[in-house]
């Protein structure tokens, strides 16, 4: 983990960590944009981002969706996070009970494997490093694991004139994790992709809309609920895609 040094903004890595920190820790989720994001995860070790980024054109189609939708490419990981190392696991299915996801929910989804350079990228690390260390940081000590689970999920979501894309197809929900943090790789052509945070009683606490690559939301799955608009073409003659990296931690 990176010392409590000056960023080039002048503050200390304590001073930007916690900055995210101390609203998820108030109201359940931040978010915070690349100006903020990119100085904070390069003190974490984030570097070769356009190479990171790349990795997105090489996606599999999502087959699982129970809705019909080929509008999603995915591919997915999971790790061990300890304070002193970072583990890729096995290859593995995803699996979520339905009582978190209505729609592809109660099955193993068996998904295209992040690569091995995807998986092992600095850019990729330094997230999960961050994400970490806020999960440490704002989890009990009587309640902190010694090491989390980590989930990666690289997504695809493709519009065209005729349908818009999905972000969240199972609409507004939780995860069934602790922690969530989703960062914005890419918009190409698009309109709209709105998030919208939700208390457990479903009522809007906060809306945000992640444009530029690198704008971070991060939530705490057990207090809020959230969700993502659909989104369109701006020029239907040119593709159209909302691309983002998604980790979740929980308890092993």
């Amino acid at each position: 983990m990176p010392d409590d040094t000056d960023c080039p903004s002048g503050q200390t890595i304590l001073q930007m960590v916690k900055t995210l920190e101390d609203p998820l820790a108030e109201t359940g989720f931040t978010y915070q944009q690349e100006t903020f994001m990119r100085p904070l995860l390069e003190q974490f070790g984030l570097k070769q981002w356009n190479d990171f980024a790349e990795s997105w054109n090489h996606l599999g189609v999502d087959r699982y969706m129970a809705d019909g939708g080929r509008y999603r490419r995915r591919r997915y990981a999971t790790y061990s996070l300890t304070q002193d190392e970072i583990l890729r696991k096995p290859h593995q299915p995803h699996y979520q009970s339905r009582d978190y996801n209505t729609l592809n929910g109660g099955i193993e989804r068996w998904f295209k494997p992040v690569t091995a350079a995807t998986g092992h990228h600095p850019a990729l690390l330094a997230i999960l490093k961050l994400t970490h260390r806020i999960a440490s940081d704002l989890t009990p000590a009587e309640q902190r694991p010694h090491a989390w689970h980590a989930e990666v999920h690289q997504f695809r979501i493709e519009a065209s004139p005729d349908s818009a894309g999905q972000p969240t197809p199972e609409g507004l929900h939780r995860d069934g994790v602790d922690w969530v943090c989703v960062l914005m790789v890419s918009r190409e052509n698009i309109a709209s992709g709105e998030t919208t945070i939700h208390d457990l009683n479903r009522k809007t606490v906060g809306s945000f809309t992640l444009t530029h690559p690198l704008d971070t939301a991060f939530v705490n799955d057990s207090r809020v609920y959230h969700g993502v608009t659909p989104v369109k073409p701006v020029d239907a003659s040119r593709p159209a895609h909302r691309d983002v990296l998604v980790v979740t931690l929980r308890h092993q």
